[in-house]
Order: C-alpha cells, then sequence, then structure tokens
C-alpha cells in the first residue's frame, strides 16, 4: 500500500475540520501557559489552506505541500505560522515530483519537517513544544519501517507515540516560547503545539488506513 495524491488532500481537509473541532479546546490550554491564540491562529490557517487545495488538486504531493507551508506562514500569527508553515515546506522538499508515498518516504519527511521545526524555533526534545510530541511519533515510524511493520502498522505507531510525547509534556516546566517566562507555573499544563502536532499524526493514521 502506498500514500497516493488524493490521500494527501483527503489528510489536509480532514486535519482542517479536526482543527476546526478542536480550536476552542486549543485556546483553552494555550489560555494556561500562552497567548491563547493557538486554536485561532491554527485554524484561521487551515480554513485558508482549504482554499487552496482546489488549486492544486492535480499537483504532485510535494506542490501540495508546499502550498500549504506557504498558506500557513501567510495567514498564521504567532509561533504558529513559521513552524507548521516549515514543517510542511519541509515535507513538500521532500516529496517533489511525488504522486505517491512509501512508509519510507513518509519516515524521510517527517524527518526532514522535523529537522526544519528545529531550525526554526531552535528548540529540542524537552523543552515543552510541538516536537515533543514529533520526535516520538518519528522514532516509531523507523522502528516499524525497520521491523517490517505495514504503512498502517507504522502510521498507528507512530500517532500512538505522539499521543504519549503530547501527554509527557504535562510535567515538564517550558524551556521556549511564550510559556518559558511562566517558568515553574507551566508546569502541569499540556502544550497546545504538541497537541495539535498530535492530531496531524493522528488524522494520517486514520485516513490512510
Amino acid at each position: 500500500m502506498a500514500i497516493q495524491q488524493k490521500d494527501v488532500i483527503a489528510w489536509i481537509n480532514k486535519y482542517a475540520a479536526v482543527i476546526t473541532e478542536k480550536r476552542q479546546y486549543l485556546i483553552d490550554l494555550d489560555s494556561a501557559i500562552g497567548d491563547a491564540d493557538h486554536g485561532e491562529n491554527m485554524n484561521r490557517g487551515f480554513q485558508a489552506v482549504l482554499k487552496k487545495m482546489p488549486e492544486v488538486a492535480d499537483k504532485d504531493i510535494g506542490s501540495i505541500l508546499k502550498t500549504v507551508g506557504m498558506t500557513l506562514i501567510g495567514t498564521v500569527g504567532g509561533a504558529g505560522g513559521p513552524l507548521y508553515g516549515t514543517l510542511f515546506l519541509q515535507a513538500g522538499a521532500k516529496s517533489v515530483s511525488k504522486t505517491e508515498l512509501s512508509l519510507q518516504d513518509w519516515v524521510d519527511m517527517l524527518e526532514a519537517a522535523i529537522i526544519g521545526v528545529v531550525a526554526r524555533g531552535k528548540a529540542e526534545l524537552g523543552d515543552k513544544t510541538m516536537l515533543d510530541a514529533l520526535y516520538p511519533a518519528l522514532d516509531a515510524l523507523k522502528i516499524s519501517a525497520k521491523n517490517g511493520k505495514t504503512l498502517q502498522e507504522a502510521l498507528q505507531a507512530s500517532a500512538e507515540a505522539a499521543e504519549k510525547g503530547m501527554l509527557a509534556t504535562i510535567p515538564l516546566v517550558a524551556r521556549k516560547g511564550r510559556a518559558s517566562y511562566l517558568g515553574e507555573r507551566s508546569a502541569n499544563h499540556q502544550d497546545p503545539g504538541a497537541t495539535s502536532s498530535y492530531y496531524l499524526l493522528k488524522v494520517a493514521a486514520d485516513i490512510w488506513k
């Protein structure tokens, strides 16, 4: 089984719907340790992305993801725009001219996306950011690929690892972003960026069955 171009568009469309559904929850999470704008910013960005999807319906996967990235950078405020925009741009750069993706392609794309996010945000694992969901997800993908798991098994393992990483941000003290200004008071709160990153991988696992 491979991930087709139409599957990538379906993933983006479904993620936009999930962000709309979870908008208030993400706002609430961000209210505790940030500017209370993550849910609103992400929703605005992905509503703009939805409007762009018909324009790239016949394009390769790299072009689709680059369009998502550029749209987010242009419409999303706060840290979310540059970070998620970079994530999609780097994933798109790894999938130029591709019309389908293998498990290894997806591993390579997620790894490139994470490298881009690290370079942009200067964060690392354990800083209470989106990376705390993304890194475990990538590790699970790599292990699944090495062990000969199916694409669906790998995607499910990746989503489960992302969820664990997201929940593991709760006790952490933030070391990056607005939340870091709170010091010890940032502990006992789930990171909103890790949460929206978990949704991204959960939707991929659900829709690419």
